[in-house]
């Protein structure tokens, strides 16, 4: 795999806004370690190696355990998550997938009934920037560190 494009390089004013909107997200009233579930799973689902290996290390330095993220793309089927959590991760899949769930009401039920509407606002734009993070990484075959270093490795 060879990266496409280079999208700081390309348009760094229109990414540094994508960044100012990361970062107030990141201070909203969501828990960080819920924004980081909801950031792998979306990530694991768009199939974005380099959101995920951001998002799985940032998880862990912020104290998240190895058996959840490596049960979370099967959290339906694991007692590991809280209703919370569990709400939110229905949410993320209903709106990563939108075109094939078109946001079911049972999802949004389950959300109204764990989230303040602040905090449902929050969250669907924390989705909603996840995606778009994906989108530019996959899209323009944006390389993971760890692939970056191997191949410089293979190279010398």
């Amino acid at each position: 795999m060879h990266e496409r494009l280079n999208a700081y390089s390309a348009a760094p004013d229109a990414v540094m806004a994508m960044q100012e909107t990361s970062l107030k997200l990141t201070a909203s009233s969501i828990e960080h370690s819920l924004q980081e579930l909801v950031k792998i799973r979306a990530s694991q689902i768009n199939g974005c190696a380099n959101c995920l290996h951001m998002h799985t290390a940032d998880a862990r330095k912020h104290g998240e355990t190895e058996e959840r993220i490596y049960l979370l793309n099967a959290w339906r089927e694991s007692l590991l998550y809280t209703p919370r959590e569990r709400a939110a991760l229905a949410w993320t899949e209903a709106l990563t997938l939108i075109a094939q769930t078109q946001a079911p009401d049972a999802d949004y039920e389950a959300l109204k009934a764990e989230f303040t509407p602040k905090e449902q606002v929050e969250l669907t734009l924390l989705i909603g920037t996840i995606n778009a993070w994906n989108r530019l990484s996959v899209g323009f075959r944006t390389i993971h560190p760890n692939d970056r270093r191997a191949a410089a490795r293979a190279a010398a």
